[in-house]
């Protein structure tokens, strides 16, 4: 017997503001990371239409979009599954970032405002706030509007939009490396070097705790789906192969 899709709850759609396509991807998106949609598991497109109050046209356009970024995959005539990414993945994902983020970092240090400063510790006291109440989600979103108010001093909208397609992608793993590595505290702590970096202007230094924070977070990812795996795969080799450029 054919596997049937497994039941998902999802909100209807607020009246559009931008097109109903982007509101379908941001809403798997945020099924995704919320972990509404499991990796794995067969989800029918109609059931996702009929959740979200949209017609199938939105949603399989949203499906080709979320497959071109390696999120889901599509079945014919079946439905469609959350990827779950391999160790060469992430090793991968990781490498694009570490490519775009250091840059980002750098310029960020190079033109430095008050403001973009002001704004980055707020985000890190967002995030201790959150290690105090243990409320993960809520450390993960502010910890990514920090790193988004580094890659806007590039004024590249395509790059945050890139690496935020990165992060959901190795976000399916459980995504962060909390609870397995490293906690929440620690997590933030590594973003502290880079913030006094970026205000003191510190060019390289910028860079160097960027680069650190990136890897740092890559290497224990891709040991995490490497032994996910099935451990068939060296992390340390897999990064050493596909670290940074």
């Amino acid at each position: 017997m054919p596997a049937q899709p497994t039941a998902v709850a999802l909100e209807p759609l607020a009246p559009p503001a931008a097109s109903l396509t982007d509101q379908t991807v941001a809403a798997i998106r945020q099924a995704v990371r919320s972990g509404a949609l499991q990796p794995g598991q067969l989800y029918s497109a109609y059931q996702i239409a009929a959740m979200l109050g949209v017609s199938r046209s939105p949603v399989r356009e949203a499906l080709m979009r979320l497959t071109e970024a390696g999120m889901v995959k599509l079945e014919r005539n079946r439905g469609f599954r959350v990827v779950i990414p391999g160790p060469t993945d992430v090793a991968e994902i990781f490498q694009l970032r570490l490519l775009l983020e250091v840059p980002a970092a750098r310029r960020a240090a190079r033109q430095a405002s008050a403001d973009l400063v002001a704004g980055l510790r707020a985000e890190l006291t967002q995030m201790r706030a959150a290690v105090l109440d243990h409320d993960e989600a809520l450390f993960m979103r502010h910890d990514q509007h920090l790193h988004h108010l580094i890659l806007s001093e590039t004024g590249n909208s395509r790059m945050i939009s890139l690496v935020d397609n990165l992060r959901d992608v190795t976000r399916i793993l459980g995504a962060s490396t909390v609870d397995r590595s490293r906690d929440l505290d620690t997590i933030a702590n590594e973003h502290e070097p880079i913030i006094d970096a970026i205000a003191a202007g510190d060019v390289g230094a910028a860079g160097e705790t960027m680069m650190y924070h990136v890897s740092h977070t890559g290497k224990l990812l891709v040991a995490q789906a490497a032994t996910e795996a099935g451990g068939h795969v060296r992390a340390e080799d897999l990064w050493v192969h596909m670290g940074p450029i």
